[in-house]
């Protein structure tokens, strides 16, 4: 859909010229949202992706998770089926870089985590909706994954990252809460 691919082409270069230090510091005052919030409190297991950059950073939210004793497991994609293969992860060097540079777990030293198991999930995306909509990196692997997830979902967004309409499809599925360094937003029911 070229709407879609002209808005992911946008919000990467609203969200390249954040600096570093002000990319650390809204990264920093998400985290502090998300660990206030009772999804992330009362969860002893939480889904969540290896963040690059200009993702909101998400590895000290998994030193966070290990600080607490929860349980860290991160997607490995499964191309061919063009699903998630959610594996726990207990230390960074269990994880290698595939394509585009992204980091996924290694499947020897990892092992797989069955999704009922799965306390919350940290939904990845490139822009938000206050209704929950997302526009990912493109793929559809999360949308895939959360037709048959029953734990709870977020996403955590820079304020720049929210915009007021965003083209939905019938495969789309909505988070249930966005968190950003300025709100917690709360979308559904």
């Amino acid at each position: 859909m070229e709407e879609k691919k002209e808005l992911r082409k946008l919000i990467k270069k609203t969200l390249s010229e954040l600096t570093l230090p002000l990319y650390e510091d809204l990264s920093y005052q998400i985290a502090h949202r998300l660990y206030e919030d009772v999804s992330w409190k009362s969860a002893s297991t939480i889904g969540i992706t290896i963040s690059k950059s200009p993702e909101v950073d998400t590895f000290q939210l998994i030193r966070k998770a290990w600080e607490q004793g929860k349980r860290i497991v991160v997607p490995k994609c499964e191309a061919n089926s063009r699903s998630l293969n959610f594996r726990e992860l207990t230390r960074f060097s269990q994880l290698e870089t595939v394509y585009f540079g992204l980091y996924e777990p290694v499947v020897g030293e990892t092992k797989s985590v069955d999704p009922v198991e799965i306390d919350l999930i940290v939904v990845p995306g490139l822009a938000f909706s206050k209704n929950g909509y997302r526009l990912g990196f493109g793929g559809g692997y999360y949308d895939r994954f959360l037709q048959n997830y029953q734990g709870n979902t977020l996403s955590l967004a820079f304020q720049k990252q929210l915009i007021p309409d965003l083209p939905i499809e019938t495969h789309d599925i909505a988070v249930g809460k966005i968190i950003t360094e300025a709100e917690v937003i709360f979308c559904g029911d």
